[in-house]
């Protein structure tokens, strides 16, 4: 999913609700510790990095258990600055990226960077075992180089309520507030932030805290580190690049003279998937018209001998490449690991897939669904006359909402009234915006489901933090048979709470909200068999 505009391809909570929950004023925006004006501007510009939000009040202090299973309270590290992250024990998201910064803050302060501790909590409701933070630790080489504190469920809870970390399990995953906090050594908390999805990124956040724990050190030691905070440039599959090639030589990758699939990946999935290895080796027997190549994401491997550890002894047919810079996994838009991702010859987009909440496809699996994108991306646009061959008959309600089709209406009390008005039909909502990426991916399927289903279903748009000029030139390409309302996040709290963009909410005949979908539809006919369960069943 998206946030909002200038914080886009987060995945989770944002980490800003946290400083409001524990009653902490949001002050402006600074560079942590650097005080050059270009700095100060390029941060403020770059919709990756989050700057860091000002804080003044003591740590709520805590006692949980470490990955060795030793008691561990906050309050035992007066007089060192603490860098504190709340972690999910079995992620293959975000909070790889956060560990990966935390390592770099430290590792930035150089010998200073002794008197700096490294605390992750478990922010995963169903892994709270010793055993669980445990394994994350190894697999990410941190065993030795912070404490990953756990405890009862209950413990846990109460620590999250104090730091405002919002958990939650959707559709069997786990969400949570991607949040940093820095901690002096007085034990105050001095600086809030929050990870962004965004591989390239992590160097500059590491960076970011590097300065905030120098200010907290005596003698402010220096930060090995001159990074500039301008957004790091994404490479996607639109532009030809060679990329090291685990082994030896190198891996083109980008625009061909055929249509390319790529598997990212990292060597730490096999915390979650202990049958990685063979998972990999499986895909020689792959055979779709799509060439594959594999991806190893370097960026946040636990050390550079990972990859070639990982793979000794390991026969892979597919080359891998490895991803370095991280820039690689921003340009495809990797949002998870392990990512499939389908591109044209010309490096188009033609289809994503998260084995991760998705689960492992087999050869065959995988080919058919390489078959049925190309299915479906050579498939046109249905032309006015056949959506309204389509929609012909609908309830006059509904008519009224085709009759509008691609247009931007006013405001979210506008959308509260119409939907007052569609009483007695269910409705589907597709808050969008024209930023977002994964918006405009998932809208032909938005656009296909609504001449399917829009005699039957009300569908509506809520394009959401947007401008009217932008939205109707999204619209203009992306046509769709029903209008969009605008509207902000917090003007739809009241019908359902937006963690992120796109988000689609489902409402049955009674008018009560039945299911929040946070994210991209991968699928038609996932987005169809949601109608079919919360909208009409």
């Amino acid at each position: 999913m998206q946030l909002t505009k200038g914080r886009q391809r987060t995945l989770l909570w944002v980490a800003a609700a946290a400083a409001v929950i524990i009653g902490i004023s949001v002050g402006a925006i600074v560079t942590g510790g650097s005080s050059k004006s270009g700095d100060r501007t390029a941060l403020a510009a770059n919709p990756n990095l989050d700057p860091g939000t000002p804080l003044s009040k003591p740590a709520p202090d805590f006692t949980l258990t470490d990955e060795f299973g030793r008691r561990v309270s906050l309050r035992s590290f007066r007089g060192e600055a603490v860098i504190l992250a709340f972690n999910d024990s079995q992620c293959t998201t975000v909070c790889p990226l956060t560990t990966q910064a935390m390592v770099d803050a430290k590792r930035f302060l150089g010998a200073a960077g002794r008197e700096v501790q490294l605390l992750g909590i478990d922010a995963n409701p169903q892994a709270t075992a010793v055993s669980d933070v445990r394994s994350y630790s190894r697999t990410h080489g941190m065993l030795y180089q912070w404490r990953f504190l756990t405890g009862s469920l209950p413990q846990l809870k109460r620590v999250w309520h104090a730091y405002g970390i919002d958990v939650q399990i959707q559709r069997g995953q786990i969400d949570h507030t991607p949040a940093l906090y820095v901690i002096d050594p007085a034990g105050r908390l001095r600086r809030l932030y929050e990870t962004q999805m965004s591989y390239a990124t992590i160097p500059q956040l590491g960076q970011l805290m590097a300065h905030e724990a120098s200010n907290l050190l005596p003698g402010h030691p220096a930060v090995r580190s001159s990074l500039t905070y301008a957004q790091v440039p994404p490479i996607g599959p639109r532009t030809p690049i060679s990329l090291p090639r685990a082994g030896g030589g190198t891996v083109r990758v980008g625009p061909s003279t055929s249509p390319r699939l790529y598997l990212f990946f990292a060597t730490w999935d096999a915390e979650v998937f202990p049958d990685l290895a063979r998972r990999l080796r499986s895909l020689i027997r792959y055979s779709g018209s799509a060439p594959l190549t594999l991806v190893d994401e370097g960026s946040v491997e636990p050390s550079p001998s990972a990859l070639p550890r990982f793979l000794r002894g390991l026969r892979l047919n597919p080359p891998v490449a490895i991803d370095r810079s991280g820039r690689i996994a921003d340009g495809y838009e990797v949002q998870d690991q392990p990512w499939f991702v389908l591109t044209s010859a010309s490096g188009r987009f033609l289809w994503y897939y998260d084995v991760s909440t998705a689960g492992w496809l087999s050869p065959g699996s995988l080919a058919a669904h390489v078959r049925a994108a190309f299915a479906h991306a050579a498939k046109t646009a249905p032309t006015a006359a056949a959506a309204a061959a389509a929609l012909s008959g609908s309830p006059a309600p509904l008519a009224a909402l085709h009759h509008q089709a691609g247009q931007v209406l006013g405001p979210e009390t506008a959308l509260a009234d119409r939907l007052r008005g569609l009483h007695g039909y269910p409705a589907v909502i597709n808050a969008w915006a024209s930023w977002c990426t994964p918006c405009q991916k998932e809208f032909p399927m938005f656009a296909s489901a609504s001449l399917r289903y829009g005699r039957r279903v009300a569908f509506l748009g809520a394009d959401t933090n947007d401008t009217p000029s932008d939205a109707r030139a999204f619209l203009a390409k992306h046509p769709v048979s029903y209008p969009s309302y605008q509207a902000t996040i917090r003007q739809l709290s009241p019908l359902a709470a937006i963690a992120g963009l796109p988000t689609t909410i489902f409402i049955r005949r009674n008018g009560k909200v039945t299911y929040v979908h946070t994210g991209q539809y991968e699928s038609l006919g996932t987005l169809e068999q949601d109608i079919d369960s919360y909208a009409l069943r």
